[in-house]
């Protein structure tokens, strides 16, 4: 049975552009037909896309990633999908980013405990960084809030005449709806202000 080669491609988010990674799958080369791109963050493996493709593969086929980070970003659950492919479903697996990466290659116990080794410092690097991110982000975001930067939508003032529409709309004169209609304001508002002058 003829081994396939399969590339796997990944964004985080819609608006990335998959272009760089496909260039690179298109020059290894993978057929285009076997190229798998997946609009998704790397936090876990639970991406349709991604488990579909590893369900398709059989032993003696050849998984093409970018960078180990293109797998995922959680440094456990990289290693123990790695494991997985490799020893497991018999896969082998090049990461066009490091040369180091290719189990196709040092197939001894000396290769495999290479690749292992880098496999583990370039999942805890991965990680590290993304903790680091989020880490800057909570104390930028820290810091502005210091500095009186204001987060999230604007509050709407409360118009003049919500006291009197409010009555009205407890004594049943008028709906919630026709309140905050005359208001200019959304239903779900006209509530929530009425349950904070409660």
């Amino acid at each position: 049975m003829t081994c396939q080669i399969y590339g796997y491609v990944r964004v985080s988010t819609k608006d990335q552009n998959e272009d760089r990674q496909m260039i690179a799958m298109l020059e290894f080369p993978v057929p285009e037909k076997n190229i798998v791109i997946e609009k998704q963050s790397g936090k876990d493996f639970n991406r349709p896309r991604y488990r579909r493709l590893i369900r398709k593969m059989k032993k003696g086929d050849l998984l093409v990633i970018k960078s180990i980070d293109r797998l995922g970003r959680n440094y456990e659950e990289i290693i123990q999908q790695w494991r997985h492919l490799t020893k497991e479903k018999g896969i082998d697996i090049v990461v066009l980013d490091m040369a180091l990466l290719d189990t196709r290659e040092g197939k001894d116990l000396t290769g495999t405990l290479i690749a292992d080794l880098v496999l583990q410092l370039l999942s805890y690097v991965a990680q590290t960084e993304r903790e680091n991110i989020r880490q800057r982000q909570k104390e930028g975001i820290q810091a502005a809030k210091r500095k009186g930067v204001q987060f999230g939508r604007p509050k709407i003032p409360v118009p003049d005449q919500f006291n009197e529409l409010r009555q009205q709309w407890k004594n049943q004169e008028i709906s919630s709806r026709q309140a905050a209609s005359q208001l200019g304001v959304s239903h779900e508002t006209f509530l929530r202000w009425c349950k904070r002058q409660a």
